[in-house]
């Protein structure tokens, strides 16, 4: 029996490094799948854009994309409408969610219907609905003080209707993340120790609960930014020319200059994306 005991021990053991390998195998084989499924139209793409007959291996169509008609006012304004989308999805989701997990648990399923139902109704059905809205509000609210605000709520400089589209849109991937961010953490107990000690309440969502949601809030706002950045329907259907609708008028008239702009603007996001994520980083570590 003394015998025998050593060996069965060290079977596992001779077992492990072969379960391991075949762990990195698999590993590496679903890596390799999943690089080749994103990068290959990336690289298509890209040497659509690269390469013509007549001129062979060109990079001609990059230069262009800033002297462009319109890349640089559809951009500036895409960008400010992913500012101002992040901060008032953020405003309203936050405390929402952090009210109803403490004061009304069953509120819960309530409010995830409700940030649930932008994914349920299609989006040219709730474009349709803010057209209709649009067109008949000034008719019927001519002799009110809100005709004035539903003017300037359309004004093409900076249209804040599309920021209510956008912040709509938003709401469901916001909510997730934000809530998968308030699971993770004791909540109540971070809360009542604020207030025992005399915090004010925008003192404790702000000071207290606000450095414990790094990851969620940048989650939410990259999801938030990829959404603006890539939402055609809302901004065409109601006659504004954000980035996105400018890709798809210039794809009319040069294919290869809105490849490449298509490119650019995921090299935008990604750049945003990572620069959130690393001031979130940066943060954590000074904190």
């Amino acid at each position: 029996m003394a015998a025998v005991t050593p060996v069965l021990e060290a079977a596992p053991r001779s077992l492990a490094p072969a379960g391991r390998r075949r762990v990195r195998l698999w590993r590496g084989l679903a890596l390799g799948l999943a690089a080749v499924y994103f990068l290959l139209p990336l690289a298509t793409s890209f040497w659509f854009t690269a390469y013509n007959e007549r001129q062979g291996f060109s990079l001609a169509p990059y230069p262009r994309i800033v002297s462009a008609e319109g890349f640089g006012a559809s951009m500036l304004l895409s960008l400010g409408l992913a500012v101002a989308t992040i901060v008032v999805t953020l405003g309203l989701t936050l405390p929402a969610t952090l009210a109803v997990r403490l004061g009304a648990p069953r509120l819960r399923p309530v409010l995830e219907v409700v940030c649930t139902l932008p994914l349920v109704v299609p989006p040219i059905t709730f474009v349709s609905g803010i057209g209709t809205v649009l067109r008949f509000g000034p008719d019927a609210l001519a002799a009110t003080p809100f005709w004035g605000t539903l003017m300037a709520i359309q004004d093409e400089r900076f249209p804040v209707v599309l920021v209510l589209a956008y912040v709509v849109l938003a709401l469901p991937f916001a909510h997730r993340s934000l809530d998968a961010g308030l699971r993770a953490i004791d909540v109540r107990t971070l809360v009542e120790a604020a207030r025992g000690l005399g915090a004010s309440w925008p003192y404790v969502l702000l000071r207290v609960i606000v450095p414990n949601l790094r990851s969620a809030i940048t989650g939410a706002a990259f999801l938030t930014l990829a959404l603006v950045f890539g939402e055609y329907t809302v901004a065409a259907l109601l006659g504004y020319r954000t980035f996105p609708v400018w890709i798809v008028t210039v794809a009319g008239s040069e294919g290869q200059l809105s490849v490449a702009v298509s490119l650019l603007s995921l090299l935008i996001i990604w750049l945003l994306s990572l620069a959130l994520s690393g001031a979130g980083v940066e943060r954590r570590r000074s904190s």
